[in-house]
């Protein structure tokens, strides 16, 4: 159990991680048994990604439980010791998306030696870079650091870069500002909890989300505001985005996804894709899968 009796739970405010925020504050952690803290950064305070790369969660922000990109977790976890993953998921029915503004670009086959603008150390890199490898060759692959959401899309309109990946409810922005979807791929996530962090506690803590995840699957137009908080805050902070859009029209288009339950982390699957960064070089070749996934030892 954690110190405190408290879990303090890290949120990042993207459209796919909605179930979090409903099972907090509508108490089904709570009823779980659960007293949770949410701990949240503010937009306006965040110009590079909402996980600090420099800090670790679970030590310098006193965090117990943070979602992170699958294969950023498990960077992280080896190389900063922030936490062991104790989950895994897609959490949403809701996939990246690569947009390009040239015409000649018709597939993702076209994507070799373009620049794609993508937000680095946040983990959409590797995410991008295992997709766009069933296309082109892996030395052809031209990943540009162009950071948020917003900042990728002034980067495209721009013609900083030709190419983009976008969640939503970016995706469906980029289609109101005339970019072209060339491209489709999964958005993998993994829970990572601090040392503090009991198996009962992640019980709990799943078993709330699904509580969540259950409602707003039931019911998604009751949580549609809530889902649109994000695209609400995208344009106090990048209004010229917005100049010449139908606001109201885009608000319209975006629909509310299907979400899915995070599963108990599978150290055999976990593997694979850090035997696929080593690889790479994208993690030291001493990382070792049973001191990355909770229940091993270092």
């Amino acid at each position: 159990m954690t110190s405190s009796g408290t879990v303090r739970l890290f949120h990042l405010p993207f459209s796919f991680m909605l179930p979090q925020r409903v099972a907090s504050e509508r108490g089904y952690f709570e009823r779980e048994g659960l007293d949770v803290e949410l701990v949240e950064r503010e937009r306006e305070e965040v110009d590079w990604k909402y996980i600090p790369a420099d800090e670790t969660l679970t030590g310098d922000y006193d965090v117990d439980v943070y979602p992170v990109c699958k294969w950023e977790s498990l960077k992280r976890t080896w190389e900063m010791g922030d936490g062991r993953i104790v989950a895994k998921g897609t959490f949403a029915d809701q996939p990246y998306a690569v947009f390009t503004r040239r015409e000649d670009i018709e597939g993702p086959e076209d994507l070799a030696d373009v620049p794609v603008g993508i937000n680095e150390r946040t983990g959409q890199e590797y995410t991008a870079m295992r997709a766009l490898e069933e296309h082109v060759p892996e030395d052809r692959i031209d990943l540009v650091h162009e950071g948020m959401p917003t900042d990728r899309l002034r980067a495209l309109r721009g013609g900083e870069v030709d190419a983009v990946t976008l969640l939503e409810p970016q995706s469906t922005l980029a289609e109101h500002l005339g970019f072209r979807r060339i491209m489709e791929f999964e958005n993998h996530m993994g829970v990572v909890g601090g040392d503090g962090l009991s198996d009962e506690e992640l019980a709990a803590f799943l078993r709330g989300y699904a509580r969540a995840v259950e409602d707003i699957n039931a019911d998604p137009a009751a949580f549609r505001e809530e889902y649109l908080s994000m695209l609400r805050a995208d344009e106090s902070v990048a209004p010229d985005l917005f100049e010449g859009v139908d606001v109201d029209a885009l608000r319209e288009d975006i629909e509310v996804p299907t979400y899915e339950t995070p599963e108990l982390a599978d150290r055999n699957e976990l593997d694979t894709h850090l035997r696929w960064m080593q690889a790479r070089g994208l993690v030291a070749e001493d990382a070792d899968i049973r001191a990355i996934v909770a229940g091993g030892e270092r």
